[in-house]
């Protein structure tokens, strides 16, 4: 493709490509920014604040899908060019000349987002436009203290504090790799140390012939301490200080559930097709074999499940089917597990629409709310289809169309349900239907 390019030929390619990357970048977050001041125009804040779901949960909605993207990261996209449209406009006008990358811009947005005078925001907007092509080449620790001198010159109250170290304590999982999963953090190192030595103890405990090795050991004892080999977990003690904190007397806490999906074949040897962990990723049928030993299995017949059932609440087996199908959020660019979404009606119980799971889908709360509040001739539109897939018309009348993901690893899930019939029920006109 650039067989006939020389060396200067290229390098002057790579830096062309970069300031149309960058240009590219600016124009989309500046029109996302420019999409919320349209449609929040004449709303004042303060009544916003008291809807289920706002205007800005609308645009992010649109945005994401229009993107194919997160309503989360479409959310922070629409934040910053309406910081740069607003609050740093010539700031804005740099970025969009393709001459200043994108991680500028956020620290920027984020290191000036305590300064409140409009003077000394039109300065500080003037000295990072000025300088901000020549902080490219910053590492993200030297950007920040460079902002702060600014910063702190025209505005010291203004000035981000660092956070303490302690604040800096977390647990990251990685990407699933054959079954297994790396992860990684930082706890306070006394924390550490407890950990470690009972993690030491815990493996020292088994007898000589044990055929694991001291690390395999200390793994499975970690997994036993989250409970997934007892089916229990320690508790955590809350640390909010209240004497009537019900938190502070829990004992014993809800076991942990998890679930797995896999065909039946399977489990009984007769197919090597890998299960699924919603979250996680493949399963090899091996670890499969091993872990249906001690699971509960619920088996999942979608041709019983053919026909409407007669109240609004699914039963346990379709509520688990539709979870298993849809596996998240079925807006578009949403990806919420399904243990954190409801089950939603695509047309409304109390508009005649049927439990059946031709009608029925994943949606998690925001996305539930944005379908309950934000429909009609202006707001957002969709059609099911028997086989899961969902047809959503925004409203700007464009189209985006989502196929569950468990049809996607397994297709039996993807059975045609059968067409549903509206029911004749008489709608509360007093409340819009779920």
């Amino acid at each position: 493709m650039f067989d006939s390019l020389d060396e200067s030929a290229v390098l002057t390619g790579m830096a062309a490509a970069q300031c149309d990357e960058r240009a590219a970048c600016a124009r989309r977050i500046l029109l996302a920014g420019r999409l919320v001041q349209l449609r929040t125009a004449g709303v004042d804040e303060d009544d916003r604040t008291q809807w289920c779901i706002d205007n800005w949960e609308a645009v992010a909605a649109e945005v994401g899908a229009e993107l194919g993207i997160s309503r989360g990261r479409a959310s922070s996209q629409m934040n910053y060019g309406v910081e740069l449209l607003e609050r740093l406009p010539k700031l804005g006008a740099a970025f969009a000349t393709g001459t200043v990358d994108f991680r500028v811009i956020v620290a920027a947005v984020f290191r000036t987002g305590l300064i409140t005078d409009p003077e000394v925001l039109a300065r500080i907007d003037t000295v990072c436009a000025r300088s901000a092509r020549t902080w490219n080449k910053l590492s993200r620790k030297r950007l920040a203290q460079v902002i702060d001198h600014w910063v702190s010159q025209l505005d010291p109250a203004a000035v981000r504090a660092a956070r303490e170290a302690a604040e800096d304590r977390h647990v990251d999982f990685g990407e699933p790799h054959n079954g297994m999963i790396e992860f990684w953090g930082a706890l306070r190192s006394t924390d550490a140390a407890a950990l470690e030595r009972t993690l030491d103890a815990l493996a020292d405990a088994v007898c000589p012939t044990d055929p694991r090795t001291k690390a395999q050991r200390r793994a499975d004892a970690l997994a036993g301490l989250a409970g997934l080999a007892t089916g229990t977990t320690p508790a955590l003690a809350c640390e909010c200080g209240a004497a009537e904190c019900p938190a502070g007397q829990t004992t014993s806490p809800t076991p942990v559930v998890i679930h797995v999906i896999a065909e039946a074949a399977t489990l009984s040897g007769q197919s090597q097709t890998p299960g699924y962990l919603p979250g996680y990723g493949t399963v090899a049928p091996a670890m499969l074999r091993e872990a249906a030993k001690t699971a509960t299995l619920r088996p999942l017949d979608p041709s019983a499940l053919s026909c409407a059932q007669g109240r609004y609440r699914p039963s346990a087996a379709l509520a688990e089917y539709i979870r298993c199908r849809d596996l998240h959020c079925r807006f578009p660019g949403c990806d919420k597990p399904a243990e954190y979404c409801d089950i939603d009606h695509t047309v409304p119980w109390q508009l005649g629409g049927p439990t059946h799971p031709s009608n029925l889908n994943l949606r998690c709360r925001t996305h539930h709310l944005l379908k309950t509040f934000w429909v009609g001739h202006t707001g957002w539109a969709e059609k099911q289809y028997s086989d899961g897939r969902i047809e959503f018309t925004s409203p700007s009348g464009r189209t985006y169309t989502t196929t569950p993901s468990g049809a996607l690893l397994f297709p039996q899930l993807a059975t045609p349900t059968g067409e549903i019939t509206l029911q004749d029920r008489q709608a509360n006109p007093g409340r819009t239907a779920p």
